[in-house]
């Protein structure tokens, strides 16, 4: 059993967490939770290491999870706490490999709609809209230059277990996005849009690009050349949506209408 603070392993875990450079590095990340881990223990050779403490083994036994051949390493719930990035830890950590995805298997969502998003800085709605594109039976979601880390602990954790049933390409420039599917219609989401989103033809396949949360989307720039800008009517009093919020209105009538 690990008792130690000062442990190399306790280190590791904690540089994982704090240092998307450490993470991209060793291509390794946290997942932490009975709801995570779960996941990715179904995702053969997922799981590099796996923490526990008294109490996150009896969670993991009460849920019936099966842990033959994981790399388990005991520890004490002070150790356990200071490798979690919660509030409460569960004394369930776990090293994932990465699951990376190249540029060159983009050409394979052809048939696909894919989410894009650019430059999106919040962890919370990073997770909530793969969360969402999981249950909506979205592709991939594709990430900008500049977003926010898929594999940081606070979007790792809001994913609810996602991260593990969805493919995430990550820094992909737009240009290459399109250029890898020549064929899609591409859509913006834009409050003053032309266009509503319920006139969509949801049959054929789509880049749907949603921007920052404050700024947006810039104007005029080239990658955006022949997009559609759309819009969601809005008959009650609110100014706008929360992204997260918006791109699962937009996820809902792509499973709805395709």
């Amino acid at each position: 059993m690990i008792e130690s603070l000062q442990s190399p392993h306790v280190a590791r875990v904690k540089a994982l967490l704090s240092s998307k450079k450490d993470r991209a590095s060793s291509q390794t990340f946290v997942a932490e939770g009975i709801q995570g881990v779960r996941e990715a223990l179904l995702v053969n050779d997922e799981v590099e290491t796996l923490y526990l403490s008294k109490n996150g083994a009896e969670r993991m036994e009460k849920a019936g999870i099966d842990l033959f051949g994981v790399n388990v390493i005991e520890v004490s719930d002070k150790v356990a706490a200071a490798m979690s990035d919660a509030i409460t830890s569960q004394g369930i950590v776990a090293i994932c490999r990465m699951m990376i995805q190249g540029v060159e298997t983009l050409e394979t969502l052809a048939a696909s709609h894919v989410i894009y998003l650019n430059e999106i800085q919040d962890p919370g709605n990073a997770g909530t809209i793969l969360r969402t594109a999981d249950a909506m039976g979205i592709s991939a979601v594709v990430t900008s230059p500049g977003s926010v880390d898929f594999y940081s602990p606070k979007v790792v954790r809001s994913t609810a277990g996602s991260l593990w049933h969805i493919p995430v390409y990550s820094s992909v420039e737009l240009s290459d996005l399109r250029k890898a599917l020549p064929t899609h219609n591409v859509y913006l989401l834009d409050g003053a849009g032309d266009k509503s989103l319920f006139d969509v033809d949801f049959k054929n396949p789509a880049i749907w690009i949603f921007g920052n949360e404050a700024r947006g989307l810039k104007d005029g720039v080239e990658d955006l050349k022949g997009a559609t800008r759309i819009s969601i009517a809005m008959p009650g009093k609110a100014e706008s949506l929360n992204l997260a919020a918006a791109a699962a209105i937009v996820m809902h009538e792509i499973s709805r209408g395709r």
